[in-house]
C-alpha cells in the first residue's frame, strides 16, 4: 500500500489525485494520494508530517518547487540543473530524494511532428515551470530562448543558473510590460498562473495583438490545464496557430512520478481519460 500526496498552495484546481488513482489501478497497485494544501510558511511542518506519517513520496507544485530544494538530501541530475523539484521520494531512512518529472512531462507533450532544432523559443515567467520548460525545449533542440517576466532583477538568478548549465544556448531577458515582436519565435510557452481557473481565468499574460504578430507556423503552449483552453490559447486558435495545453504535461509528469515511487509504468491513456472526465 503506497501512501502519496501533493503539497502546494492553493490546490483547489488540482486533478493529481484523480489521475494518480487511475495510475494505481492501471498497474494493479493499491495506494492513496492526498491533496495537502501547504502555504510556504508551513513547509517545514508539512515535511515533518509526511515523514512521521509514513508517506512514500509526494509531488510539489506552486509555490514550493524551488523552496523544497534546500530540504532534499539527494537530487537527480535534471532536478539539479533545473534548481527545483516536483517529485520527492521518501527513502526508508526518511531522507528525501528529489526529481523533476515536469521536464519529462513538458517534452513528452510537445507535438510529435514539430521540429524545434536550431529555432528560437519564448517563455513567459521565470518560476519553477519555466525552468522545466527551458530544459525540455533545449532537449528538443532550441538554440535561443527569450524570457518575459514582470521583474528582470528577480529572474536573473534563475536565468543565470540555466545559462551556466547550457552555455551553448543564447538566453535573453525582457520585461513582460515591454514585450517584443514575437514573430521570430517558433514556440511560445506560458509558465505563469495567468489564465488559471480560480486565479485569473479571464486574463491572458499577453494581448491578442501580440499573438497576431507571431509566425503562422508557431506553437503556443500553455502549461495551465484547467481550463483546458485558456484565453491565451483561444487567442492562438483564432490566429490559426497550433496550441498545446498543460493536460498532457500533467499526465506524463504524473506517470513518471508514479513510476519513480512504485517501479512500475502506469498507463498514460487511462490517466488522461480520468482527467478529462473530471474536467
Amino acid at each position: 500500500m503506497y501512501k502519496l500526496g501533493l503539497i502546494g498552495y492553493p490546490l483547489g484546481h488540482s486533478l493529481s489525485a484523480i489521475i494518480q488513482k487511475a495510475g494505481f489501478e492501471s498497474i494493479g497497485v493499491k495506494g492513496t494520494y492526498d491533496i495537502l494544501e501547504t502555504p510556504p510558511e508551513d513547509l517545514v511542518d508539512r515535511l515533518k508530517f509526511l515523514k512521521s506519517n509514513d508517506y512514500n513520496g509526494f509531488n510539489v507544485t506552486i509555490p514550493l518547487k524551488v523552496p523544497i530544494a534546500i530540504f532534499l538530501d539527494e537530487i537527480d541530475e535534471t532536478a539539479d540543473i533545473a534548481g527545483c523539484a516536483n517529485t520527492i521520494k521518501i527513502m526508508e531512512d526518511k531522507s528525501l530524494k528529489g526529481y523533476n518529472t515536469d521536464i519529462y512531462g513538458f517534452y513528452a507533450a510537445l507535438p510529435k511532428n514539430c521540429d524545434l532544432k536550431g529555432k528560437k523559443a519564448g517563455i513567459i515567467g521565470t518560476g519553477g515551470a519555466s525552468r522545466a520548460a527551458s530544459i525540455g525545449l533545449i532537449q528538443a533542440g532550441i538554440k535561443e530562448i527569450d524570457y518575459f517576466s514582470r521583474n528582470i532583477i528577480n529572474s536573473a538568478g534563475m536565468i543565470n543558473s540555466i545559462r551556466e548549465a547550457f552555455p551553448e544556448i543564447k538566453f535573453n531577458s525582457y520585461q513582460i510590460q515591454m514585450i517584443r515582436d514575437l514573430s521570430e519565435l517558433s514556440i511560445l510557452v506560458n509558465c505563469t498562473p495567468v489564465g488559471m481557473r480560480g486565479n485569473s481565468m479571464d486574463m491572458s499574460p499577453i494581448t491578442k495583438l501580440d499573438v497576431e504578430k507571431m509566425n503562422k507556423d508557431a506553437i503556443v503552449y500553455d502549461v495551465i490545464y484547467n481550463p483546458t483552453k485558456t484565453l491565451l490559447l483561444q487567442y492562438a486558435e483564432e490566429c490559426g496557430l497550433k496550441t498545446v495545453n498543460g493536460l498532457d504535461m500533467l499526465i506524463h509528469q504524473g506517470a513518471k512520478a508514479l513510476e519513480i515511487w512504485t517501479g512500475k509504468k502506469p498507463d498514460v491513456q487511462t490517466m488522461k481519460i480520468a482527467a478529462l472526465e473530471a474536467l
